[in-house]
């Protein structure tokens, strides 16, 4: 009995329907990013499992239950990246590119997160990470926010997501604040969810981002940490609420919204959507000031988000926002003596003649029917056929595929492309 051989649980993979649609949306958020001047880093996806202990905080869900971790063979523990920033600011570090200088950077890889698989959340997931280092004002708060807005734009969503917004305050706020949670829900211990319960002594912020119907009527009693804010941190939040305001984007104020890291300070903030059901987060992000300086490095001022790539792709597909791109565009084909080295000659002359065209020659012989059904299913826009009169002449038969009505052309090759050129262009 053959053996059954399967994906992973959570790891899934993406067919040619589905890599067409997301070449589509990896091809904007590419562009966008360079139009904003950023610069592509690239990291590996493995590395050293202190760095996200020490950066995401070892009482979070992903460090306690999410990380792929194990020993190499040499025994030490190496994870697989369960986000993006971490590994950023490690490779800044080694690399001494942010001491002293401002940095604007992004990547687009796989994550790994052992958690419950659903729809649009699995445990290899694909980020784009935009990070910024060295700028601490309020200004490039709002750029990287404006960057993710003009994503929206692009994409034709803006209007079905909203942008939700919070600070943090500073690391001697939150403590205060802290505190001042922790009496709270222990006042209110026996009524919280288990995992609300669970947090209260270890990551009480936390219980803020509860999905709990019963824990959530309880918070909103809760003290407010805007109540707990100094006048830098109010005037830092200030400052990037006026800058968005000026620039049109709107936003709701959430004081709940706290995200799931230990890193963050100041702001923070998510672009959630309706259309994807209960799990509508997109992309977030906020500032982690203290990271930097965390990992070894000098005090570095930082801000950054994560949009998942996934949850774009369902969205974008929820809104006919991606259209299924045709694998072919040209389709060459013939029969006779001598006819496969003709084809993979005249291919070959037409992909440099028309290099944005997608060019495919038929292999594996057969008859003129059913090459035409073979350019057929692939939706080919033009068909180039290579018969006994054209390998004699040295021409090229073309067929305009889309248009059923017009007529064959048999042409010299020159006067071939520009006949392909025009049955592409309508």
């Amino acid at each position: 009995m053959a053996l059954s051989v399967q994906a992973v649980r959570g790891m899934n993979d993406l067919l040619p329907a589905d890599t067409a649609l997301w070449q589509q949306a990896e091809k904007i958020l590419r562009e966008t990013a360079a139009a904003f001047g950023y610069s592509e880093v690239r990291m590996p996806l493995l590395e050293k499992t202190n760095l996200f202990c020490r950066a995401i905080g070892e009482v979070t869900d992903v460090v306690e239950k999410e990380m792929y971790t194990f020993e190499d063979r040499s025994g030490e523990s190496l994870s697989l990246r369960p986000e993006g920033t971490a590994g950023c600011v490690r490779a800044c570090l080694e690399h001494n590119l942010i001491y002293n200088q401002e940095q604007r950077l992004w990547y687009m890889g796989p994550m790994f997160r052992h958690e419950r698989p659903q729809k649009g959340r699995y445990r290899q997931f694909h980020q784009l990470g935009v990070e910024v280092f060295g700028l601490n004002g309020p200004d490039i708060d709002a750029e990287i926010i404006m960057l993710s807005h003009a994503l929206w734009e692009k994409f034709g969503i803006a209007d079905s997501l909203t942008l939700q917004l919070n600070t943090l305050g500073s690391s001697a706020e939150r403590q205060i604040y802290r505190e001042s949670l922790v009496q709270f829900l222990e006042a209110h211990f026996d009524d919280l969810d288990e995992d609300s319960r669970r947090r209260t002594h270890t990551n009480p912020l936390r219980v803020l981002d509860s999905k709990d119907e019963k824990t959530g009527a309880i918070l909103q009693d809760a003290p407010k940490l805007a109540d707990f804010l100094g006048p830098e941190s109010r005037a830092h939040f200030d400052g990037l609420c006026q800058l968005l305001t000026d620039s049109g984007i709107k936003y709701e104020l959430n004081n709940r919204l706290v995200r799931g890291l230990d890193y963050y300070n100041l702001t923070v903030f998510e672009w959630v959507t309706d259309a994807l059901g209960a799990q509508g987060t997109v992309c977030g992000g906020g500032r982690y000031d203290g990271l930097v300086e965390q990992l070894g490095g000098a005090p570095t001022p930082a801000v950054g988000f994560g949009l998942g790539m996934e949850r774009l792709v369902l969205l974008l597909s929820a809104l006919n926002k991606l259209q299924a791109q045709r694998a072919v565009d040209i389709y060459v084909m013939g029969s006779g003596e001598g006819a496969a080295s003709a084809q993979a000659k005249t291919a070959a002359f037409l992909r440099k003649a028309l290099p944005h065209a997608r060019i495919m020659n038929h292999c594996g012989g057969g008859n003129f029917k059913k090459q035409f059904r073979r350019a057929d299913k692939l939706e080919a826009k033009a068909a180039v056929i290579l018969g006994e009169s054209e390998l004699k002449d040295g021409t090229l038969t073309i067929k305009d595929l889309s248009n059923q009505d017009a007529p064959q052309q048999t042409l010299a090759p020159e006067a071939a492309v520009q006949a392909l050129q025009q049955i592409l262009q309508a």
